[in-house]
């Protein structure tokens, strides 16, 4: 198996499965700056679900809360097998965290009629959350040095949190 994305040592089913999981199959091992992959699936499944679900977009954003906390014990063990602190390939946490920016303006998303409002306005919270989730700023790099997998989640969280309150502001 030397095409295989992770060592021989890491390829039990179990393992192969975590990390497919934690790394969104190819998009965390293949695509160059697997963060902005991670978070562009993320932003697009909600942006389908919000389109095409008919569920109430406060729904969705629970589902995507419930997955962040779902999250953390898997990037925890994706950190293990791959015997590293928060490897770039693990995406999962950008996926979750991705579709939180926009609980301050989950009405707008509901309301606005348009497919291009809609479109702009997830936009927008894609490249606000990856500004904060890149530059780290107003302590978020600090919630990176929380243990194991809460840290790889929380400081995504923390991006979201402060991309969102952004987003509201200027929505």
């Amino acid at each position: 198996m030397t095409d295989a994305p992770f060592p021989a040592s890491q390829d039990s089913g179990a393992n192969r499965l975590l990390l497919g999981l934690a790394t969104l199959g190819p998009l965390g091992t293949c695509c160059p700056a697997p963060g902005t992959f991670g978070s562009l699936a993320g932003a697009l499944a909600f942006l389908a679900l919000v389109e095409w679900s008919h569920l109430p977009t406060s729904l969705i954003l629970w589902g995507f809360t419930l997955l962040a906390f779902l999250a953390i014990p898997l990037c925890s063990a994706a950190e293990r097998i791959l015997c590293k602190r928060d490897p770039g390939e693990i995406i999962i946490d950008e996926f979750v965290a991705m579709p939180l920016v926009f609980w301050g303006v989950s009405d707008t998303l509901t309301s606005t009629e348009g497919t291009l409002e809609k479109l702009t306005l997830t936009c927008a919270g894609f490249v606000l959350f990856r500004i904060f989730d890149i530059w780290k700023p107003l302590g978020i790099n600090r919630l990176q040095t929380l243990p194991k997998g809460l840290g790889v989640v929380v400081d995504d969280l923390g991006a979201a949190f402060a991309a969102g309150l952004c987003l509201w502001i200027f929505a």
